[in-house]
């Protein structure tokens, strides 16, 4: 097995500069046109399918939410459920219990504080049920355009460590580093480039570093080799 490649870390201020331009570059050359996995029509629907795909594949989420969605087409519906029905609908999400109670309760929140409509900033956004600042970037980029900050999702926390963007572990503390390294028009591409980068070679366990891009920008100690 040949030794794994060793790639020098950048010793200025300059020379790191140049190296996250050099990444940003290669993964917008790996992924132009990355956009959201999860299947939805409006926001709303993307608001249930986010808070749905906490610790489950958005695959799995996207196999459940047609029904869902033709079940209870409004957010009239979704509050109007019973808690138990409705985790029993989402059970093969996971924890549907708890995403029963965030859905219902976000359903009721956007009801009755926003007028039945999905919010458009980050501060109403965390006052629903269930959203945290991951969910309410995924809505906020995806559904309305709206660079608010970077998704930090596993793959992210993962990968941005790996391209020691961050030394952090906190998500919020590695959103802001990450909204230091890549501009504010890049933030909401940015986020989908690095999800799809780490469902596709940045893998949690045995990361494919040899047939990756970015393999001589990175110097991860967990590399393949």
């Amino acid at each position: 097995m040949p030794p794994k490649a060793k790639v020098g870390r950048p010793r200025t201020a300059k020379e790191r500069g140049e190296r996250v331009s050099r990444i940003l570059g290669t993964l917008d050359g790996m992924f132009p046109n990355a956009s959201c996995a999860l299947h939805h029509k409006n926001p709303w629907q993307l608001l249930v399918a986010t808070i749905l795909s906490a610790q489950c594949t958005d695959e799995r989420v996207n196999k459940v939410t047609p029904g869902l969605f033709k079940k209870y087409p409004s957010i009239r519906d979704f509050a109007a459920v019973s808690q138990e029905e409705l985790a029993g609908d989402i059970r093969s999400t996971g924890f549907f219990n708890n995403k029963a109670r965030s859905v219902r309760g976000a359903a009721q929140t956007i009801l009755r504080d926003f007028k039945g409509r999905v919010p458009r900033t980050m501060d109403e956004l965390l006052t629903i049920p269930g959203v945290a600042r991951k969910t309410a970037n995924v809505v906020l980029g995806t559904a309305y355009g709206i660079s608010s900050g970077v998704v930090v999702d596993t793959h992210v926390q993962r990968i941005a460590n790996r391209l020691d963007l961050t030394k952090q572990k906190d998500p919020v503390k590695i959103e802001k580093d990450l909204m230091k390294a890549a501009p504010e028009e890049k933030w909401i591409l940015f986020s989908h480039q690095v999800i799809l980068h780490g469902r596709g070679l940045c893998k949690a366990r045995k990361p494919l570093c040899t047939d990756c891009p970015l393999n001589e920008l990175c110097y991860a100690k967990d590399k393949s080799a």
